[in-house]
């Protein structure tokens, strides 16, 4: 695929086309999201999470045999190395759970066999334990912020990413509904196209740097606010509202005073994010069964009125973080929850580049003074 350049400024890189991938295609026009040719909602309804990293790493769904095989690797490699993990336990514990799991990547880098190794094989073998270790050491920082001890990561098979993870931050029998939402989310935030966290490995890849590096320059950039810091905010913004009868005074207001409304809007899509309207349905059912339908309904005021508004629509850290909440999951791991599921895109990412590599290394417009003559520093 031929792409013609174009000498034209787009602040952001909003519309500028930086590359080929065929990993996943957001479709503004049709309000979709597609993962290597299947639509994220008929994923959602019929795939775990497992089967979606699968998918995104090795190209294909998988057989049953090879989601038997899949699994039983991410089991076996959930476990990290013990200097890890003290390392882990011995962090400060006043720092952003983002900065905790940047530090931990670096890391496990050091004790990977393959870390120096950039060929697809490696990379492959790399991403896998990523996957797989990621829930691992953001619970194990969670628990130790707490004054608790790491839970270790179930080495079986049979259970599922999202059940582990569950069980790790402490939840010791999470129900068959948690499991199965938390596992939605997870698809949900699995890939999207070249977002900012994206951009940022397959930039660092680009370079001929490892896939770890790559890795922890996409947690930098996913920390900030305006990418996965977004569900956090989202979720404070709620319990500032505190109530359904609150909320359309509360947007009004907000809105009046020109705050920045988190969980609205979205640069890719201008009739509404497909990830938004499914977690929306899934997190209104989830309050329904936990007896908490006035987050779902606090949403659709505060939806009404940013859409009478300003005709925006909410993105999927909205309805991600009440739905969160409602599992018990504490709001400032939220976005190295988003990491977790993100982690299988990234390393697709940065497989896919070093496939068909060129230095991403893009142009700038300078608008500084054009010349003039060096002065030496006896006459300034």
């Amino acid at each position: 695929m031929t792409v013609a350049a174009s000498p034209q400024y787009s602040p952001g890189l909003e519309g500028v086309i930086a590359g080929v991938t065929m990993l996943s295609k957001v479709d503004s026009e049709r309000c979709s999201l597609i993962y290597r040719g299947y639509d994220v909602q008929a994923l959602v309804e019929g795939a775990c999470y497992e089967e979606v990293a699968y998918l995104l790493l090795m190209g294909e769904l998988p057989t049953a045999s090879e989601l038997t095989a899949f699994r039983k690797t991410l089991a076996e490699a959930r476990v990290l190395n013990a200097a890890v993990l003290k390392a882990i336990a011995e962090m400060p514990k006043n720092i952003h759970p983002m900065d905790a799991l940047r530090a931990a990547v670096s890391l496990i880098a050091l004790y990977d066999a393959d870390v120096a190794d950039t060929s697809e094989a490696a990379s492959k073998r790399k991403a896998v334990r990523l996957v797989a270790q990621f829930p691992t050491a953001i619970a194990a920082y969670h628990r130790s912020v707490k004054g608790q001890p790491a839970i270790a990561p179930s080495t079986d098979p049979n259970m599922s990413h999202a059940e582990n993870f569950l069980r790790m931050m402490g939840d010791a029998n999470p129900s068959e509904l948690a499991i199965k939402v938390f596992d939605m989310t997870l698809i949900c935030y699995a890939d999207h196209g070249f977002n900012a966290s994206t951009f940022a490995a397959r930039v660092t890849c680009s370079t001929l740097s490892d896939l770890h590096s790559a890795v922890i320059s996409a947690i930098g950039a996913l920390k900030g606010p305006l990418h996965g810091g977004a569900n956090e905010e989202a979720m404070k913004m709620l319990l500032e509202v505190g109530k359904p009868q609150n909320a359309k005074a509360w947007m009004e207001r907000a809105l009046v005073e020109k705050r920045k409304i988190m969980g609205f809007g979205h640069r890719e899509y201008k009739i509404g994010d497909p990830r938004a309207k499914i977690l929306k349905r899934v997190g209104k059912n989830l309050g329904e069964q936990l007896g908490q339908p006035h987050w779902d309904a606090m949403a659709e005021d505060m939806e009404a009125v940013m859409m009478t508004e300003k005709g925006i629509h909410p993105n999927v850290d909205f309805p991600t973080a009440y739905i969160y909440f409602m599992l018990g999951l504490p709001i400032e791991v939220y976005t190295p929850i988003f990491a977790l599921a993100r982690i299988s895109g990234w390393c697709a990412h940065v497989i896919e580049q070093s496939a068909n590599n060129r230095l991403i290394r893009p142009k700038a417009l300078y608008e500084g003074i054009s010349f003039r003559p060096f002065v030496p520093i006896s006459e300034r």
